[in-house]
């Protein structure tokens, strides 16, 4: 049996009888399920799929909101030795042909108004029918459990740089991922696990239902996070720890001060990631919540590898410092390591950084260097004291005039102005200096004031040529801004 098995046994049976998950995004949980129930319907879902002809290796797509079903086919995959490919419920048609060609899933289990969109002679299953078959008795394990090696997840990256590759994670991965987020972030039983995030991203599901599994603690399933209906939820479940992204933590600053203080005063721990954290955002949040949110870096091909400390120093802007068992490099571009302070590739190397993308040799060897480090593509500097700081994607990186340019130490600029609410750099081809920064951003600032403000905090080949305002900026469902999308971008 796999090490990651093995911890949700301890409370999937041991603890069959305590109440482990609610469901529900109202201010009263619609159901109260006990972990022995939950485990009984995982079985009784394996059952179904093994009834359907799945088998061992196969890869199963699940394309499902935040509901029961999404956890119990998780944990029928992980039981059945099938390997679970999760599918955001945004994607349409042209990114549902790339992943089920490329993937080539037996099946698609959706819903109604989302199987239309599967390319034609997918073999798409209904999840109600589904349910509906995984009833009666439960039945017995007819096959030897997975080992720690077996692939358990195919995860599609976000394809904000190009076409999604598929990473794929093993249970030895998911396993020592858990493991780590448990010791860092003192996930026990008795925590109370309020779970807003997308389920078919590697945020929501290997680091938050694993954790919750693993930990035995109660866990409050939101179908998704909803700003008018936060203080209530907040409030009717009263967590003590809540993973975000910061376009969430930007929307929880807008609730009143005295919600802001009870839910702050409950919750022992705020944690962020997907996406860069803007240092405004941190410390108004330290203000009004009486936290320090505590940022942490990781990809869906490495799982976590890098984060604040829970004790110690939250520094805002920053990723934190190594996990234990990760191994970090800072490099140039011919693979030498940089000196601290120089800004450089982001390599790293542990346990749950996945083995490879799926069928995909030649991207694997592209990810890796001689020593077994992935290459992020992350560009990122090291402080004195070990902490890391993000500099943007190094296929961000602008080249003005023979200048290194990096993206977000001009968002940060632009973040830190009244009337700004969002921004994003981008580099656009310029005759004079081959590239050149151009500027998007949200609110009411004026674009004069801005371009005044970054001649006069940054250097001149710093300052983009233009601001644009827009409504909203593009992002991804985990809150990424995906600058591909933009209008000139």
């Amino acid at each position: 049996m796999s090490g990651l098995l093995e911890a949700f046994a301890r409370s999937l049976h041991d603890a069959a009888e305590v109440p482990g998950l609610e469901l529900g995004g109202e201010a009263d949980p619609a159901a109260v399920l006990s972990f022995g129930q939950l485990e009984a319907g995982a079985r009784r879902t394996a059952g179904a799929l093994a009834r359907r002809g799945l088998r061992r290796g196969e890869r199963l797509a699940v394309q499902l909101g935040n509901r029961l079903e999404t956890i119990e086919l998780f944990l029928a995959c992980l039981r059945l030795g099938l390997v679970l490919v999760p599918v955001s419920v945004l994607y349409r048609e042209r990114e549902l042909a790339h992943l089920v060609s490329d993937a080539e899933p037996a099946a698609v289990v959706t819903t109604p108004d989302l199987a239309p969109l599967l390319p034609p002679g997918t073999v798409a299953w209904d999840v109600d029918a589904l349910a509906r078959e995984a009833t009666g008795p439960v039945p017995e394990p007819s096959q030897p459990l997975p080992d720690d090696s077996a692939p358990a997840l195919i995860v599609y990256t976000s394809g904000t740089t190009g076409r999604a590759k598929g990473a794929v994670l093993s249970h030895g991965n998911l396993a020592s991922n858990t493991r780590t987020l448990m010791r860092a972030w003192r996930i026990s039983a008795s925590d109370r696990y309020l779970a807003v995030l997308p389920l078919f991203h590697v945020h929501g599901l290997a680091n938050g239902v694993c954790c919750w599994l693993a930990s035995g603690c109660r866990m409050r399933l939101a179908p998704r996070f909803e700003h008018d209906k936060a203080r209530p939820l907040f409030e009717a479940f009263r967590p003590t720890l809540f993973f975000g992204v910061p376009t969430v933590y930007v929307r929880l600053l807008e609730l009143p001060e005295d919600a802001a203080r009870s839910i702050g005063g409950r919750t022992r721990l705020f944690v962020s990631g997907s996406a860069p954290l803007p240092a405004g955002v941190f410390e108004a949040f330290r203000r009004r919540f009486g936290h320090a949110i505590l940022e942490r870096y990781g990809m869906t091909e490495t799982l976590m590898t890098l984060g604040n400390p829970y004790d110690g120093e939250r520094r805002p802007g920053t990723v934190g410092l190594p996990f234990d068992g990760v191994e970090v490099r800072i490099a140039d571009g011919a693979g030498g390591e940089v000196p601290d302070g120089t800004t450089g590739e982001l390599l790293v190397r542990g346990p749950a950084v996945f083995s490879g993308y799926w069928r995909r040799a030649d991207a694997t060897a592209d990810a890796f260097d001689g020593a077994g480090f992935f290459r992020t593509g992350d560009l990122a500097s090291r402080g004195k004291d070990a902490y890391l700081t993000l500099h943007g994607r190094k296929s961000e990186l602008i080249l003005c005039g023979g200048f290194n340019v990096y993206p977000r130490e001009i968002e940060e600029v632009l973040l830190e102005q009244p009337g700004v609410r969002e921004a994003a750099v981008v580099g656009v081809p310029d005759e004079r200096r081959g590239e050149r920064p151009l500027a998007f951003y949200v609110g009411e600032a004026a674009a004069s004031e801005l371009e005044a403000v970054c001649r006069r905090q940054l250097a001149s080949f710093k300052v983009p040529g233009a601001f644009v305002r827009v409504a909203a900026l593009p992002r991804n469902a985990l809150g990424k801004v995906v600058k591909s999308r933009l209008p000139s971008g």
